[in-house]
């Protein structure tokens, strides 16, 4: 049974543990920036269908210790590469090094492309050709203090990138990370989720697909397995197929947001016709501190507001922060108050009862999911 590693953004391990337990991998060992875990092809498969919290899915199939590009061509010769690809395969090779006698990824990427095209070329007298936008075996190389981590890349591109986001704002919450806080959380999809701030629309939009028991890749077009010689066409088609039929029409509690701005409302809801779910959220064109619950009972409150480090500046921005404690300890009460910000200043501005607050990274940026508790 393969062994492979789900990468995620840091503070995210744990959630990504347990959606590979839902989906019946074995081995779960959470590790720094991901997850270790074992299971067969359908479970593969699986993965990268329904991960809602990965980036991407390994399958390491060499760690060598390697202090030069020459250590490194001869470790990836030592993998008998036939297993893998034939000539007749397309491929490329995705690598980052840090705090190595290796420093240059470029040339790292080539010498383990060389390594693998000279030992079928041997055999076989064909040397495979590079693809580096959709290879049919993508590969993706991690060096870090002289060990080197060899993999094939199941997912190719990244799994955040769920196809409804073309556009990038200007200071964007991960689709992966936003479907990560929810899940960290615990927001009941069967209570009402609202953002006040809600910018580009990606926490409602990733709150309806869980509550529709949607999977994030059903629309994508290309992973990386597909190019694999043992890949099961019928079993992914007739996966893809159960997953349709299990996915929801109607939301069970209501998904609404607001934004002071016109054109990120706009854009919000051009995301959400591209996911599939315009018709089923609620956005308008509102300022947060004339936000108001939505009849029925109580739900979810999240949001992202700017904290300074990307937009606007933190002393603008700290009356910000208050008046949403204002309005939320006035107008909100029985309702989770969830704020997810990378300045802890502003975050106390709020002025509400801390329930918890716990650390996560948005790129390379420190933030918190602070959980406040209105009067």
């Amino acid at each position: 049974m393969p062994t492979y590693f789900a990468t995620c953004g840091r503070g995210l391990e744990p959630v990504l543990a347990r959606e590979l337990a839902g989906l019946g991998a074995a081995g779960i060992t959470p590790g720094r920036g991901g997850v270790t875990f074992r299971g067969g092809p359908a479970l593969l498969y699986r993965t990268n269908l329904w991960l809602r919290t990965a980036v991407r899915v390994l399958r390491p199939v060499l760690e060598a210790t390697v202090r030069s590009p020459d250590e490194l061509y001869d470790a990836v010769r030592s993998v008998e590469w036939a297993e893998f690809l034939t000539p007749e395969h397309t491929l490329a090779v995705d690598c980052n090094v840090r705090d190595s006698a290796i420093t240059h990824s470029q040339y790292a990427a080539r010498r383990v492309k060389d390594a693998i095209c000279d030992q079928l070329r041997e055999r076989t007298g064909v040397r495979p050709s590079v693809d580096p936008d959709r290879p049919m075996v993508g590969l993706n190389l991690h060096v870090g203090r002289d060990r080197a981590t060899l993999s094939l890349d199941s997912s190719w591109d990244s799994l955040h990138k769920r196809g409804y986001r073309p556009v990038q704002t200007k200071a964007p919450l991960n689709e992966a990370l936003a479907a990560g806080l929810l899940l960290h959380a615990g927001w009941d999809p069967d209570t009402p989720l609202v953002d006040p701030l809600c910018g580009s629309g990606t926490f409602l939009i990733e709150g309806a697909w869980i509550a529709l028991n949607r999977p994030p890749g059903l629309t994508r077009e290309w992973f990386g397995f597909q190019g694999w010689p043992d890949f099961d066409r019928r079993l992914w088609a007739d996966m893809r197929q159960d997953a349709r039929e299990r996915t929801a029409k109607e939301l069970p509690a209501p998904v609404a947001g607001s934004d002071i701005r016109a054109d990120a409302v706009a854009f919000a809801r051009s995301n959400a016709r591209a996911a599939g779910v315009g018709h089923l959220l609620q956005l308008v064109q509102m300022d947060a501190a004339d936000s108001r619950p939505p009849d029925g009972p109580p739900g979810t409150v999240i949001c992202n507001p700017p904290y300074g480090e990307r937009l606007g500046d933190e002393r603008e921005l700290a009356g910000l922060y208050r008046g949403l404690g204002e309005v939320w300890g006035r107008h909100w009460p029985g309702w989770r108050v969830l704020l997810f910000t990378g300045n802890d200043a502003l975050a106390q501005q709020v002025r509400l009862p801390v329930v918890r607050s716990d650390p996560f990274f948005n790129g390379k940026i420190a933030c918190r999911l602070w959980e406040f508790a209105p009067a």
